[in-house]
């Protein structure tokens, strides 16, 4: 079941990840948003408004990997990640 994306470029697929690594992946992510939060704070507490909307960004996108993978695991109450 090897699908194309759109514009029709041929990607080879292994599908060859064990649960246990998606599951490692969702720890990484997880201990990752906390030192971008921790960053975020920082910046907070020196003003730096840059930097607190960088650490922002980035841990909405973690947000998102995060759900991903809660989804692709089958985490009961996760929703279809792109909603």
């Amino acid at each position: 079941m090897n699908r194309n994306p759109p514009g029709d470029q041929a990607v080879e697929r292994t599908y060859e990840r064990t649960w246990d690594e998606i599951e490692q992946m969702l720890t990484r992510v997880d201990l990752g948003g906390r030192r971008i939060m921790k960053k975020f704070e920082a910046c907070k507490s020196s003003g730096d408004r840059e930097g607190m909307k960088e650490a922002a960004r980035n841990h909405k996108a973690l947000d998102g990997v995060i759900k991903t993978l809660r989804w692709t695991l089958g985490e009961v109450g996760v929703g279809d990640p792109l909603d």
